[in-house]
């Protein structure tokens, strides 16, 4: 029998580390290869990881809501050959390949000094990719130094141009030290702190209380939360839309759609495509900020809130600006349902320049969203209610809804809000809609 290591994978570049969410095999089990083995979670999203191999599960490492570095051994399989430690690209789901991927050594040829470093964060709490961390050591230049650098990612993360260009900067003969107006006014990672059991378990004694252990992506979502309000201010508007055309078309189509597409009819494909035209009209609030300047992207990546059992993930339709109504149904029911069955890679959570929150789903009326950093704003829909309203001096019942935008108040004012909220209502109310399906 041969003892095969499996590893904790990279689930992106920019991810350290990983939670064992659920060990779907215990120790002495038999196991196939490609058979689900474990569930993980990290900042950006929830994975099932395939087995590596054939073989039985000998040694569980890792326990279930253990935190390890990337690359860390979480388990050993014992299997007929020779062992070896398992590739990490044979087990983490992949990512679509990027335009000018690093360039890296192939993996036999990879030597421990060579192998990202599974070193833990500095006592700072700042953390680097292990690309960077790999440079790092190549080039010299100690983590109490790196502590000092600034970045231009989110957040203020170090990115691989920043260490780049600052090793550059010093075999030029510049000064090894960041000159302070570089430094980026962002706040700094935010890190939960981890409570200390007993001492709450006394202050808050049973039957009367119970102490929970937050998840892993509940800890992520409220690292992500505050980091947001500390980063930007936030601003509401909210503006009354009627959805009785969007409704009676849904109704009438909905059948002969289900059909033929093999899915359920939503709202959601109708609200965003409002947004998309929306968007085109008023692109200022597409953008990201950097210091002071402004990065106004030329397409639209459209994130949606989805509620799955672990937690709110916010998947993203690539390119939204190039699909139709049909196209975009599509791409929400695939993302909704991938997300749901932990089937997202990273590459689907990244990138997203807008974001929909879509709360009317549990009734809620109105709700005021928190941006998705590094955007500049998120619209929150609500539940479709019929009421009374005038219409042409006469009282009708129509189906009416909440609307509600909250925007980064340093580059989207109150009129560039109020406007391309109410875009976005004229959208969803006057289109001709016999022509979308």
């Amino acid at each position: 029998m041969a003892r095969i290591e499996v590893i904790m994978p990279q689930m992106g570049e920019s991810i350290t580390e990983g939670t064992v969410v659920r060990w779907l095999k215990k120790v002495g089990d038999a196991v196939r290869k490609d058979e689900t083995l474990l569930e993980i979670s990290t900042d950006k999203v929830d994975s099932e990881i395939p087995s590596p191999a054939a073989g039985i599960l000998a040694e569980i490492v890792t326990p279930e809501n253990g935190t390890v570095p990337v690359r860390t051994v979480i388990a050993y399989l014992e299997t007929e050959g020779t062992g070896a430690v398992t590739d990490v690209r044979s087990v983490a789901p992949q990512a679509p390949a990027r335009e000018n991927p690093p360039v890296t050594a192939p993996q036999s040829q990879l030597t421990p000094a060579t192998l990202p470093s599974a070193t833990p964060p500095p006592a700072g709490g700042r953390f680097y990719s292990p690309l960077v961390l790999n440079i790092a050591r190549t080039e010299g230049v100690p983590l109490t130094e790196l502590e000092s650098l600034p970045g231009t990612g989110e957040g203020g993360r170090l990115t691989k141009k920043d260490l780049l260009a600052w090793v550059a900067a010093r075999k030029g003969g510049a000064s090894s030290s960041p000159a302070p107006a570089t430094v980026k006014a962002v706040p700094g990672p935010v890190r939960l702190e981890s409570a200390d059991a007993p001492a709450l378990r006394a202050k808050y004694p049973a039957p009367g209380h119970e102490i929970l252990q937050m998840s892993n992506v509940m800890q992520k979502m409220a690292q992500h939360m505050v980091q947001s309000v500390q980063t930007s201010p936030h601003v509401a508007a909210v503006h009354e839309v009627d959805m009785t055309a969007v409704v009676r078309h849904r109704d009438a189509h909905a059948e002969e759609f289900e059909k033929k597409e093999g899915f359920k009819l939503t709202f959601t494909p109708y609200i965003a495509e409002a947004v998309v035209a929306a968007i085109k009209k008023y692109p200022l609030v597409n953008s990201s900020v950097e210091g002071d300047k402004i990065i106004r992207k030329n397409f639209i990546n459209l994130g949606l809130a989805v509620a799955s059992d672990s937690g709110l993930i916010v998947p993203v339709i690539k390119h939204a600006e190039e699909k139709n109504f049909t196209g975009l149904a599509r791409a929400v029911n695939d993302i909704a349902s991938r997300t749901r069955t932990k089937k997202l890679s990273p590459d689907d959570i990244q990138g997203g320049t807008f974001t929909i929150s879509n709360y009317g789903v549990f009734g809620t009326l109105i709700g005021i969203p928190i941006i998705n950093q590094p955007q500049v704003a998120i619209l929150g829909t609500g539940a479709i209610r019929k009421r009374p309203v005038v219409i042409d001096d006469a009282i009708a019942i129509r189906s009416i809804a909440y609307l509600t935008l909250s925007f980064d108040h340093r580059i989207v004012d109150g009129a560039l809000g109020g406007m391309f909220l109410e875009e976005i209502v004229q959208n969803l109310q006057r289109h001709d809609r016999e022509t979308k399906i």
